[in-house]
């Protein structure tokens, strides 16, 4: 599996290159052609193993996953030879204390800092931190050698290594399984054959706006579309009840809504039809959380019904997060099967 070499590549938003080469490697072999559009989504097309049938327009389906993940990236050094620092996607300053990370191409190892506790006044001791009052050291001296080796602009990611865990449901740790998972996914699902055009869209910068997406979408113009996540998952305890999200282990997540989009029913029936069909556990993320690609390519031209199925992960958008090789197995059993089992054609029930 992929996945192990896709949490460790160096990708923020905007920055993802070492991430589509991967990937471009991995498909090799497995898809008819691809390109690399002006902002850096790797577009695949897998053609249908099927002869086209006369007089009728072939389905065109696109599955996509986001290449970037969250990170940082350097704005200035000071005298003091420290870097500052704005994130690139969703990241809180909570998360970031203390964590090692890489900069540049390079991979120049720092350490994001903070005033130690010793040093904290009591007011300062009882308030979270803002981004702005971290600094990442990398050992260097002065501002003259730290903007030599991280100038202005330089990104950056954490130093997170991918390691398997114990236990029953084979959970594995490691770095931007948001999206990595759902890139990851694709590529398996590209090893198998459809009866009808596959566009796989590998997409850049959803950590900041759904970017790639929208572009890739116009590119394609399908019938309709799958995106693939990495999405949240908050299943410890908790010292009260709260809105139900993903489980660990209880199989891939279909999105009903987000704050992005609004999932296209006929879709969704479809999705559990066949996993209930195929004996696949299946759960639904909790609505209104987050937002996928699937948020841009919806609106793109005259509308693309689309669908959200996800990989649960925990502890997302932070420096390490958690998931499971059978959830991960069973989401691409479950979108294998669903693209498999599409109808030739849109004649679905009326739109909702």
């Amino acid at each position: 599996m992929i996945l192990k070499e896709l949490s460790e590549a160096f990708g923020p938003s905007g920055h993802e290159r070492e991430v589509r080469e991967l990937i471009l490697k991995a498909i090799q072999g497995y898809v008819d052609s691809y390109q690399v559009d002006a902002l850096g989504n790797l577009i695949a097309l897998k053609r249908s193993s099927q002869p086209a049938v006369s007089g009728h327009k072939p389905l065109k389906i696109m599955v996509s996953a986001h290449m970037d993940e969250v990170g940082i990236m350097v704005t200035h050094a000071d005298k003091e030879g420290l870097l500052h620092f704005e994130v690139v996607g969703g990241l809180e300053a909570r998360v970031l204390l203390a964590q090692p990370v890489v900069l540049g191409d390079e991979r120049l190892p720092g350490v994001i800092g903070l005033k130690p506790i010793h040093l904290q006044e009591r007011g300062e001791r009882e308030k979270l931190p803002k981004v702005s009052d971290l600094t990442i050291d990398t050992g260097a001296t002065g501002q003259e050698e730290a903007e030599k080796a991280a100038p202005k602009g330089t990104y950056g990611t954490f130093a997170t290594s991918f390691a398997e865990l114990s236990g029953e449901l084979r959970t594995v740790k490691g770095k931007a399984f948001d999206d990595r998972a759902g890139c990851a996914v694709l590529v398996e699902l590209l090893k198998a054959d459809y009866p009808f055009d596959l566009w796989a869209a590998f997409t850049v910068q959803e950590e900041l706006g759904l970017r790639g997406a929208r572009v890739a979408a116009f590119r394609v113009e399908p019938d309709m579309a799958f995106s693939l996540e990495g999405t949240i998952c908050d299943d410890l305890p908790k010292e009260k009840d709260q809105s139900p999200t993903t489980k660990l282990g209880e199989g891939p997540a279909i999105t009903l809504r987000d704050r992005s989009v609004v999932c296209d029913p006929r879709l969704i029936q479809h999705l559990v039809e066949v996993a209930e069909a195929e004996g696949i556990p299946y759960q639904f993320k909790q609505p209104g959380v987050g937002g996928t690609d699937a948020g841009a390519i919806h609106l793109v031209k005259e509308g693309v019904p689309s669908a959200v199925v996800s990989v649960p992960s925990r502890y997302i958008h932070s420096p390490v997060s958690l998931l499971s090789r059978v959830d991960f197995e069973n989401t691409v059993r479950l979108v294998q099967a669903a693209l498999s089992r599409l109808p030739e054609s849109l004649s679905w029930p009326p739109v909702p």
